[in-house]
């Protein structure tokens, strides 16, 4: 008979945590043993929630979600953490499964995806969204020749996407002078002069 699996949920956004904590422990087999806004009120007392499974937010107040993966790992080393997050960026992803993630959802993902993602983490899985998996696939194939360096990679990346400088300073936590002095590097080692053939180049490189 298998054995309840307990979870604990850190999240900033009540309405979201409190719709997760309900979804799930309505679910048979499942336990919301607590819930917490951050990371810093949950170290206060996760070790006593003994949670098999944590459900992580990246974008929390005081410690970020992928800064605490390894403090929650040497405060609970038999737990899993599940990232559950709106970021897609392949830094925050790289980094969070580096850290010890066992699996990286983003907050569209059905909640019957969540619910079984939770119990795939607790046998031994890494399940990812469908658009995390590719993303990850992506930078295997990328060519390892590359002039660009992995953040300029990335800040062109998110360009291809159509999101503004504003939005690729505030995604990658970087402020926008120094998207600025990226994409203007980016122009340089590509040799051209806009936008599009940045992104034309690149592609046809298999830079991205």
């Amino acid at each position: 008979m298998n054995r309840t699996i307990k979870i604990t949920i850190i999240e900033d956004d009540e309405t979201i945590r409190n719709g997760y904590a309900y979804l799930i422990g309505a679910t048979e087999g499942y336990e919301v043993v607590s819930t917490y806004c951050s990371y810093d009120e949950a170290a206060k007392k996760i070790a006593t929630d003994h949670p098999d499974v944590v459900l992580l937010d990246i974008e929390l107040p005081g410690t970020n979600g992928v800064d605490a993966i390894p403090k929650l790992k040497k405060l609970l080393p038999q737990c899993y953490v599940l990232i559950l997050t709106v970021y897609e960026s392949e830094k925050l992803i790289f980094n969070a499964l580096a850290n010890g993630a066992s699996g990286y959802l983003t907050k569209n993902t059905p909640s019957a995806k969540i619910i079984e993602s939770i119990k795939e983490v607790k046998d031994g899985g890494g399940p990812m969204s469908i658009n995390i998996a590719k993303l990850v696939i992506r930078s295997f194939q990328k060519n390892q020749e590359s002039p660009l360096s992995r953040r300029e990679t990335q800040i062109l990346e998110l360009i291809g996407d159509g999101k503004s400088r504003s939005q690729i300073a505030k995604e990658l936590f970087i402020d926008l002078e120094t998207v600025r002095s990226h994409i203007k590097n980016i122009y340089v080692k590509l040799d051209v002069n806009s936008r599009a053939d940045a992104i034309k180049m690149a592609k046809q490189n298999k830079l991205i």
